[in-house]
């Protein structure tokens, strides 16, 4: 019995493969570079891509359960697409699929479309899953640590509707869970969709606040305009069609929000056994980190 983990040295999929090997399970996980990859003791690292299928098809070559992760790339759909292609030729029934909350609702997103495309493909195709739908990362936000510090502004354009930020590792805790649970079920367990929430449902001027609290001094909302958000990440030489789709996204976080539904928070924390981590201890470490 064989759990595969693709993105396993990303961020989400580096927290998955740790919990996972905590637990004792039989992991592989799918790199480019095996002989550079950083992994737990006991995981076997396997080399592969999501669109060169020899390889992928080597990689899952008896395999039980699987992890499926996609960045976002301008050929996320495809990837996926081939990757459950040759997963159901293998045999794999069991798959826990990272997809993105809201993803049937903020339609016009690329990288949201997409995903619920896979969402519908792997429903389509009869495999027993677990679809996790993550909100916002708080972890993203580690990115804008020096704008907040030096300059007093908290610059990502979330509005006011609020986001239900969750951390990083959180998300690759439960999806340990899950792949666990699946893979430890005497028959294949049903379709289902969870949606991975923080503790909080936190609005622009709400991080703002929590981050003058930190600091110990006043630190602004820099406000809605996601236009000026879309060229500042083109002046980071964030792809064109990249800075343009998370534009998209953050258009979506002001008009709707990242909202979690009742009961989402109580069955995370009782899942994991503990609370789930707020955005005032992202806060708190990243605060004083170099």
């Amino acid at each position: 019995m064989t759990i595969l983990v693709t993105g396993a040295t990303g961020t989400v999929g580096g927290h998955v493969v740790e919990q996972l090997a905590k637990r004792g399970a039989v992991i592989r996980a799918l790199v480019r570079d095996p002989s550079k990859a950083q992994l737990p003791a006991g995981v076997t690292a396997v080399q592969g891509d999501l669109l060169d299928v020899d390889t992928l098809r080597n990689a899952l070559s008896g395999v039980s359960t699987l992890f499926l992760l996609n960045a976002v790339v301008p050929d996320e759909f495809t990837q996926a697409l081939v990757t459950l292609n040759l997963a159901r030729e293998a045999g794999i029934e069991r798959i826990v699929y990272l997809s993105v909350i809201h993803s049937d609702l903020y339609v016009n997103v690329p990288h949201f479309a997409g995903k619920f495309g896979v969402e519908r493909m792997i429903e389509a195709m009869g495999f027993n899953a677990t679809v996790l739908r993550p909100a916002y990362f708080m972890n993203n936000d580690s990115m804008v640590r020096d704008v907040v510090r030096d300059y007093g502004v908290y610059p990502m354009p979330i509005g006011s509707k609020g986001l239900a930020m969750v951390d990083a590792a959180d998300l690759g805790e439960i999806a340990a869970l899950e792949l666990l649970r699946r893979e430890q079920a005497e028959t294949p367990l049903p379709f289902e969709r969870i949606n991975v929430v923080g503790p909080e449902t936190l609005t622009g001027a709400d991080v703002a606040s929590i981050w003058s609290g930190v600091l110990g001094r006043p630190i602004g909302y820099g406000g809605d305009d996601t236009a000026a958000f879309e060229q500042n990440l083109r002046q980071k030489h964030v792809p064109g069609w990249m800075a343009f789709d998370m534009r998209l996204m953050c258009e979506r976080f002001l008009s709707l929000g990242m909202l979690p539904e009742v009961g989402d928070v109580d069955r995370l924390t009782a899942l994991l056994g503990r609370p789930l981590r707020s955005y005032r201890d992202f806060a708190s470490q990243f605060a004083t980190s170099a």
